[in-house]
């Protein structure tokens, strides 16, 4: 019987989209309680939420692929995970990142999404770097259709592995 194995990286980014809804829609009755108001830029939340699920889903692909080829990298994922966390800004802004850098920091594409998340819940008070927004795109794109394809090429040797 045939089962779509894309369904389970799947299912767990779907899982986690369910409580980022559910943590949103309690920030949204924070922001009422203390009336903040969000302005017109909360209209563009959509492309960063795609952006996140997009980027999420991909990394996802990638890492599940290579934890079923190489039992032993589930032990590397946490390190990647703390890592991520670490050169993404969450605890920063991310300008004060020097000029020269940024287009190299844009690379992770959390960077954007992040920004961007700011940007459009803050009114505008964090200043969002549009080539950084446009490198996330690209390089979200990538690791995405990335993912599927090595996810796809494995996919045969699930079985055999499992």
């Amino acid at each position: 019987m045939y089962f779509p194995r894309l369904i389970v990286p799947a299912g767990s980014v779907i899982t986690s989209f369910v409580d980022f809804l559910i943590t949103m829609g309690l920030m949204a009755l924070m922001m009422a309680w203390y009336r903040f108001a969000p302005d017109w830029r909360v209209l563009t939340l959509p492309l960063f939420v795609g952006l996140s699920f997009a980027a999420s889903f991909g990394a996802g692909l990638w890492l599940s692929a290579l934890n079923v080829e190489y039992r032993d990298f589930r032990y590397i994922i946490p390190f990647i995970v703390q890592l991520g966390l670490y050169v993404s800004p969450v605890g920063f802004s991310s300008s004060i990142v020097p000029p020269e850098w940024r287009l190299l920091y844009s690379l992770n594409p959390m960077v954007g999404v992040i920004d961007g998340f700011r940007w459009a819940l803050l009114r505008g008070q964090s200043p969002l770097w549009w080539p950084g927004v446009l490198t996330c795109i690209l390089v979200t794109s990538g690791l995405c259709l990335g993912g599927i394809w090595y996810f796809r090429r494995m996919e045969r040797t699930f079985a055999d592995v499992i």
